[in-house]
């Protein structure tokens, strides 16, 4: 797995500093070629964490980033490679990636947690702009599903760079029925919130201590089964020509408005 991007390999390299498993570093190299002074500010965080570091010519970079998307090819002189025996859990592009299951068993309950549901959210470039918002806001996890979403390992490099790095701290659970996770969330205390036009307006809600906030693709929105496991529809008031707001958007607005309801 190769990551671009600083914000990306910093925080990739952050998340390993902080991990508290044995050898987090293990499987990760940083291969550099102009060491300006961003880049000697990575290096130096790499070699902190242990992480394997080599100067190359540039001309290795171009062909350890020859796969990926065209949009991630710009390595700007440095290359961050995961093999896939790497120790760390969080090592899927960046992204850190739990088990839902055992995320419910084990999450502080005693805590507000707010969980983001993606569903049918296609595009990356949207994933990783919403992770990017729920590391700003405190968001416990995301979940996302594992068929018609932007799930795809091979996607994964497009989520972390538009995440700006987030993606390496966010929990992100992928999981085969939203549906039913939707109904082990609400055994567990959440209420369901699905965001979507016709709903109350999000400035007249008192958000619960233990929230899900669904939101669905551009286009269809929320699908209907899982909007009907709704216990509330939530809307954001808005006065423009065109009928929705770009889902990221929505989903940062929506996380500021539930933050904003528990700051002291």
């Amino acid at each position: 797995m190769i990551i671009t991007g600083f914000h990306s390999i910093q925080e990739k390299i952050r998340s390993v500093n902080a991990s508290s498993e044995k050898n987090a570093a293990g499987g990760f190299s940083i291969y550099f070629s102009k060491p300006g002074p961003r880049i000697k500010k990575i290096l130096e965080e790499a070699k902190e964490a242990g992480i394997f570091c080599e100067k190359v010519q540039d001309e290795k970079l171009d062909k350890l980033v020859s796969s990926l998307n065209e949009a991630l090819r710009d390595h700007r002189g440095i290359v961050l490679e995961i093999k896939e025996n790497a120790s760390s859990g969080k090592n899927q592009a960046g992204q850190n990636i739990v088990d839902f299951d055992a995320w419910c068993k084990t999450f502080d309950s005693t805590k507000r947690v707010t969980v983001v549901i993606l569903d049918r959210v296609t595009d990356p470039h949207n994933v990783g702009a919403i992770i990017r918002s729920c590391d700003q806001f405190g968001i416990s996890l995301v979940i996302i599903p594992e068929h018609k979403a932007a799930s795809d390992i091979a996607e994964n490099e497009v989520i972390a760079r538009a995440s700006a790095g987030s993606s390496a701290w966010v929990p992100v659970a992928i999981v085969n029925n939203l549906c039913n996770a939707v109904e082990k969330l609400k055994e567990k205390g959440f209420w369901v919130y699905g965001a979507d036009a016709g709903g109350e307006s999000c400035k007249k809600i008192e958000f619960s201590e233990k929230t899900v906030i669904v939101m669905g693709s551009e286009g269809t929105g929320i699908a209907s089964l899982l909007k009907k496991q709704c216990d509330q529809i939530v809307s954001i008031p808005t006065c423009g020509k065109i009928d929705s707001l770009n889902v990221s958007v929505a989903a940062g607005i929506l996380l500021y408005e539930i933050s904003t309801r528990h700051i002291s």
